[in-house]
């Protein structure tokens, strides 16, 4: 009895001193740290197609007529049509917070003389403005996503045309608008459906005082500039990849 105890002691022994030996050598070929779970990283791109509502601002346009006193500023001016059309922006997102952003869209504008120059006719000019700004974006109100930004318009002016229409003896012609550069600051939200869909609504105010030149009757010059300094309004849906 006392011989089969003690080899029941004698095994339990062996078998506790092999399990802590494996115990050990599993411990000393353990790695000393544990990699963290891969964390997908933010995508940069983000699309937002709109509704873009141009809207100008004409205070202090001016007008001269060369040799008609009566017709120059301030007894004259300029009207510039109101515009809707579809826009593409494009932003890169450097940080969660700081992004550019790169509009894109053409708008074509009728313009008409106001004042002594009242129902002139001017004519008509498309216009191409690309504008990029500089974003800081505020990510601490859940899906809602507010930003600023501040940045740089460059209006590229095309398919120019003069009326040719006859009023009070005058008529347009030789219509030539520069092109121009201008500032522009901005302020927006995204509103986040999920984390690729969402709706947006932006505001843009751009500073845009190109100048201008025509000849009326073909022989008196009449020029200008023409303070547009557009609100630009959109509403429309953002695609965060």
């Amino acid at each position: 009895m006392r011989t089969r105890t003690l080899l029941t002691i004698v095994l339990a022994a062996t078998l506790g001193a092999g399990a802590m030996t494996v115990q050990a050598a599993d411990l000393a070929y353990a790695p000393l740290y544990t990699k963290a779970p891969v964390v997908d990283a933010c995508n940069p791109w983000m699309i937002r197609l709109r509704v873009l509502g141009v809207v100008p601002d004409v205070g202090g346009t001016s007008v001269n007529v060369a040799g008609v006193p009566l017709l120059s500023s301030p007894h004259s001016a300029l009207s510039i049509s109101d515009q809707v059309i579809p826009e593409l922006d494009i932003s890169y997102f450097f940080t969660r917070n700081i992004a550019a952003e790169l509009i894109l869209g053409v708008t074509t504008h009728h313009i008409i003389g106001t004042g002594t120059l009242n129902g002139l006719d001017i004519g008509k000019a498309s216009l191409l403005p690309p504008t990029l700004t500089l974003q800081y974006h505020f990510t601490d109100f859940g899906a809602f996503k507010p930003y600023v930004g501040a940045g740089i318009n460059y209006t590229v002016f095309f398919n120019q045309s003069a009326a040719n229409t006859p009023f009070a003896g005058l008529v347009v012609t030789d219509l030539r608008i520069s092109n121009q550069v201008a500032p522009a600051v901005q302020f927006g939200f995204d509103y986040m459906l999920d984390p690729h869909w969402g709706l947006n609504f932006d505001v843009k105010k751009l500073w845009l005082r190109p100048s201008y030149s025509a000849l009326a009757n073909n022989t008196i010059p009449v020029f200008g500039h023409a303070n547009m300094d557009p609100w630009l309004v959109s509403g429309g849906i953002a695609y965060k990849f």
